[in-house]
This record gives C-alpha cells, structure tokens and sequence, in this order.
C-alpha cells in the first residue's frame, strides 16, 4: 500500500521537472521566478566578443598591410624592369642571357645599396647560426653534352648545387661592376645545363604606423628569395619573388608617450572581462548538459520500469542541447583567443593567424547562437526546423553529387589543363566548376580554350555544356527540392500538429503547467521516432 504513493510521487516529480527543463527562459522564471542567467550572459557575450573580434581586426589589418606593401617595394627594388604587375604566377620573365645576367647582378647591386635607394625602415639581417649576407646558389646537371641539331644528347641528371655568400659588409662601400664577382667562374653559367639560380637574403624591418593607432610597434623578419627558374629550358626563365614575414619581439623598445601604453592596458583589461564572462557561460551550459543528462537518466529508467520498454533513441536526443554543445566550444575557442590576444598586444606573441582564426570563429558560432531564442516564436523557428529537418536528406543527396562532381574535375584536369588556364591543377579546376555551377564566368570559360587542337576544343564544348545542363538544370534543382520538401513537411506539422512521441505523451498526462517550446522545436528527431 505505500510502494504505490511512492511511485506516484516520483512519477508526477518526474513530469515537474521534465515540463519545467523544457519552459523557455520566460516561462521558468514564470513558474520559478528563476533568472534567466545564461540568457543575459549570451546577450552580454555577443557585444564583448563582437566589439573585442573589431578591435583585433583593426590591428590585423594594419599587420597585413605592411606585409603586402613591403612584398610590393620588394619586387621594385630587386627585381629589374618590374612593371608593378606579376606576369602569371612568376613576377617577370627574361629570354635572353644577358637579361639574365643583368638582372642578377641588379639584385646584387640593389641588396648593398639598400639603405641608399630603399624608403622603408630596413636593414640587413646579422645572424651568427645561419650567416648574413646574400646566399647565392645555382642548380645544374652535371657535364655533358648536348646537340640539338644533330637530336643528339648526353647528359647526367644528377643535380649539383654550388653556392656563395656576399656579406654586406665586403659590399659596404663597393659597386658590384667594381669587384671581381661578373668575372668569377661562379657566374660562368652554362644554361644547357642550368636549372636554377636563387638569390636569398635577410632584411628586418620595424612597423610604425601601429603608433598611430595606438598600439605597440611590430619588428619584422623578412626571408625574401628570388628564383630564376629555367627547369623548362624553353628558351624563357621565370623569375620567382617569395618573401615570407616573420613577426618578432622588439628587443629593446622605449616610447616617449603614455598614449599607447595606457590604450594597450585598457584593452588587455577589456579581454581579461571577455574571459571572465566566457569561461562564466562555459561552467552554466557545462552545468546544464549535466543536469540533463541525469534527468535522462532517469526518465529512460522510469519508463523502463513502470512500461517496461526502452525509450527510443529520438526522446534521448531531446535532452541533449546541441545550441549548449555550440556555446561551449565557442566559450573555449574565444577564451584561447583572447589569451592569444593579450599575448600579441603585450608583444610576447606573434600568432595572428591563429588568434583570427579562433576569435573569428568563436564570433561565428555565438552570433548563430542567437538563433536558439528566436527559435520560441513559430514565425522565426521555420529556418531552424528546416535545416534540421532537410540536413540527412542534403548529406546524402550530396554524396552522390560528389562522385559525379569529382569525375568531372578530373577529367577536365588531365584533358583541358594543358589549354585552358582554369584546368592547370585540380583546385582550379573545382573552383571553375563550381563558378560554373553558380552562373558565373560562363562565357570566360568557353572562349578562353585554345584552339590549337581541334579535337580537344570539340571535346571541351561537349565537357561544358554536359556538366552545365546536367548540374543546373538537374542536380541543383533536385537539391532545391529536397529543401523545399522539408519546409512543406514542417508547415503541415506547425499546421496539423506534431506526431505524438512518448515523451510528448507522457508530458500531456499531467496538464497542470503547460510544458514550453523548446520541445516542440525538435521535428527532424520527433519524425523519427512515432509513439509505439
């Protein structure tokens, strides 16, 4: 006689706890008078993290302006008759010897005269470990023979590199016409045989315009290397320009000024806030995860008990909160972010990339965090439930697309690549495809292959019109209407009603607070699981 008021005890507590887990914000603090905490830390989360990821952006912009300008200047002062724009993938091309040789010796005479011709803070690079100086190194095949009159060749593939070093300080006051290096057998270059030349060399640099803005300045790394590439021995010798910049700590620093020092400790006050408050919603959602997990439990045991049966795998998904999921990784990628952040702006770090990658993405994930609490009202849910509803649907359709897709793009790699300048490797050809898909370029694309073979052009019109009609006119509008499928499906259940699961009918039997929202929100697992 006692074990049953007991059962009914903890059955109706069962259904309190379940009905008030699924309120949203407004109705448990209704029911409960219970502060929507996490709610107000999101809305307060979303302008911290908003304002901190402009603040960082402004700062990365200045980082990756003075790199590409000083790329610019580079090309300028050390590549000969530069016109100011790259060729292809190359800066310039040269075809005759002595444009060879003169451009060589440019560099050389450019690199020693550099605090003389160039406007730039720069200097030359003293390492002990690596050397300073211009590294100069040539790769050839060995001694042979070659005739091309006759069809006749020999020769020995193996690879030779052979290389020197110019210090600036044997150039400090000498011209290269007037040392002995155009007559040293160093440059006495057999081009049958010549694969390359490379010129590398150190220059460091230091970024003011940072003051401006308040911040500390930057010391730049740059590593610059100029290739002279005749691996085609086609009669033109490609000129590469790399210069790969590396930030570094500022040895020794001192401004004059409280400005910038005092604007540097606000921000890092303002990110050390950002991380109070994210590592804050981190331990609430964490807490929230746990807590319904437990009361999963004991819903799957309760059920199991009183019918006797397993709670299918869609009610145990209900518990589960992917928006709580989502805040959490976005809470841990802004927390690394922002300590990555106070690093950079202490000048003890150099990890702009990183950092932009995380702040970046954490800002994404809380801004399409937002979506949870417009998902309550029924106008606003729509877009939710249809990507929910339509994403199983679109994954698999999309796997079949992609078979087709990728045989598309190899075959237009190994056919059209050596015609056409959007087929020279497979990620251009992806993109071209997928411009093609989209509408874009459709014309550039047909009129740019070369005619040089006419069966090779037949083939690239037949290559064309076959992926465009075949992946516009069908595959894409398929994909459209399994989307449009989906929101049909969900306008007929906002409509008609829900399909009835067990929870949802174990929460009915108890009428006394009407249980929220949120539940309702669910219709992709609820589609999975009807009542038994």
């Amino acid at each position: 006689m006692m074990a049953r008021p007991d059962s009914d005890f903890r059955e109706e507590a069962l259904k309190e706890d379940l009905k008030f887990y699924f309120m949203n914000p407004c109705e448990k603090y209704r029911a409960r008078r219970q502060i929507p905490w996490k709610l107000g830390l999101q809305i307060l989360k979303i302008v911290m993290v908003t304002t901190q990821l402009i603040l960082f952006g402004l700062s990365n912009q200045l980082v990756v302006s003075f790199k590409e300008e000083n790329t610019v200047a580079f090309k300028h002062l050390f590549l000969k008759d530069y016109s100011g724009v790259d060729e292809d993938d190359y800066s310039r091309s040269v075809y005759t010897q002595q444009d060879v040789y003169d451009s060589i010796f440019f560099a050389i005479n450019q690199y020693h005269q550099l605090k003389n011709v160039s406007l730039g803070t720069l200097g030359y690079e003293h390492d002990e470990d690596d050397g300073s100086g211009l590294k100069i190194c040539k790769q050839q095949y060995k001694k042979g023979t070659m005739l091309p009159s006759n069809d006749t060749l020999n020769i020995d593939v193996a690879i030779e590199t052979d290389c020197i070093r110019l210090e600036p300080q044997a150039l400090a006051n000498k011209k290269v016409n007037d040392l002995d290096i155009k007559n040293s057998s160093f440059f006495n270059l057999e081009f049958y045989r010549l694969i390359q030349v490379e010129l590398s060399f150190k220059l460091k640099g230091i970024d003011l315009q940072t003051i401006h803005a308040r911040e500390l300045p930057d010391c730049y790394a740059f590593q610059n290397t100029i290739t002279f590439n005749n691996k085609a021995h086609s009669g033109k010798v490609k000129i590469y320009f790399d210069s790969d910049a590396d930030i570094q700590e500022c040895k020794d620093w001192y401004i004059s000024g409280s400005i910038v020092q005092k604007n540097t400790q606000y921000i890092l006050v303002f990110d050390g806030f950002v991380i109070v408050s994210c590592f804050a919603s981190l331990i609430l959602c964490t807490r929230s995860i746990i807590l319904a997990l437990k009361l999963q439990k004991r819903f799957v045991n309760f059920f199991l008990e009183k019918y006797q049966r397993h709670v299918c795998h869609a009610d145990r998904l209900e518990f589960i909160n992917g928006w709580y999921v989502l805040v959490i990784i976005s809470d841990m990628m802004t927390i690394v972010g922002s300590i990555l952040k106070m690093e950079i702006k202490a000048k003890n770090l150099t990890s702009y990339d990183v950092c932009s990658i995380l702040l970046g993405t954490s800002t994404l994930f809380v801004w399409v965090g937002v979506i949870r609490y417009l998902g309550y009202f029924q106008t606003y849910n729509v877009l939710i439930l249809t990507m929910q509803a339509s994403l199983p649907k679109v994954l698999r359709f999309c796997c079949c697309a992609g078979m087709i897709y990728l045989g598309y793009t190899f075959c237009g790699w190994i056919v059209l690549g050596p015609y056409h300048e959007k087929f020279e490797d497979l990620n251009t050809v992806a993109e071209c495809l997928f411009s093609l898909v989209n509408g874009d370029d459709m014309f550039a694309t047909f009129a740019q292959i070369q005619q040089k073979s006419t069966l090779v052009w037949l083939f690239s019109r037949l290559y064309l019109y076959s992926f465009i009609s075949l992946f516009i006119y069908m595959i894409l509008s398929l994909f459209i209407a399994l989307i449009t499928d989906s929101y049909d499906t969900i306008k007929k259940y906002q409509q008609n009603g829900l399909p009835v699961t067990d929870l949802h009918e174990f929460l009915k039997e108890c009428s006394s607070i009407e249980y929220g929202k949120e539940l309702q929100a669910s219709v992709p697992f609820i589609c999975c699981c009807g009542r038994m």
